[in-house]
């Protein structure tokens, strides 16, 4: 009965999360780079291309008070400018971005630090910046909502690291986007959990060289897919490994 509870709590915990997640939230939002993406490549997030990896130029840095020191990375929301008729532009509707990189904060200056705790804040990407409104307004007030994230293909897996340590950025997930927590078996072991080095890099210090891989992915709605034999035994360090099905 005590067990049923608990698990009945839990339930109701994760519905309440997810409907609380729906909700419009206050923030700002000001851009970061070109037109072309220059600077919003790479980042805190851990990922590289973002052009070859899927995400394109819709993709925001995160404040403090969003990025949760790193596990918000891949989280997609929903953004819309509002209460700045100089600036918003008349039926621009929203965007929905990616979050791949980190907003640091500037605790030098007395004011305009947006990225700062407590404030909810997105930097986002100029092209999607441009969407809402006028780069000339260089800040704006928006709100935002998570919503699911729409990724075309499998989920991918790139290895790296040596044979005595495997770092594995996990990227392109759909659903809520954001992973909490893998877990990686070799050929014919146990599942092993691995932990988060930065970003969405994860690691282990087991060696698992000369065995196909197999991963249990889960994102903070809960949601866990596996899958089966990533890798085959002869998989190398710097590859890019397709999980076939996605969130």
């Amino acid at each position: 009965m005590a067990l049923y509870r608990t698990f009945l709590l839990l339930a109701m915990a994760m519905v309440v999360s997810a409907k609380d997640s729906r909700k419009w939230h206050d923030a700002h939002a000001t851009f970061y780079g070109d037109m072309e993406g220059g600077e919003s490549m790479q980042g805190a997030c851990g990922y590289g291309d973002l052009f070859q990896q899927g995400y394109g130029l819709a993709t925001t840095a995160l404040s403090t008070a969003l990025f949760n020191d790193g596990l918000s990375c891949g989280a997609c929301f929903e953004i819309v400018c509002v209460h700045d008729p100089q600036w918003c532009i008349p039926g621009a509707g929203s965007i929905v971005v990616t979050a791949t990189n980190f907003c640091p904060p500037n605790y030098s200056k007395p004011s305009s630090n947006w990225c700062n705790p407590p404030l909810k804040h997105f930097d986002l990407s100029m092209p999607m910046f441009t969407k809402l409104a006028a780069y000339k307004a260089g800040i704006i007030p928006v709100r935002y909502r998570r919503v699911l994230c729409a990724k075309k293909g499998g989920v991918k897996f790139e290895i790296k690291g040596n044979p005595y340590w495997t770092l594995v950025q996990i990227y392109n997930v759909g659903g809520a986007g954001d992973v909490i927590a893998v877990k990686i078996k070799g050929s014919g072991k146990r599942w092993l959990a691995m932990s988060r080095n930065w970003g969405q890099n994860w690691q282990t210090g087991t060696v698992l060289t000369g065995q196909s891989l197999s991963f249990q992915v889960t994102t903070s709605d809960g949601k866990m897919v596996q899958f089966d034999n990533v890798t085959p035994t002869s998989w190398n360090f710097g590859q890019v490994y397709d999980g076939i099905k996605n969130f």
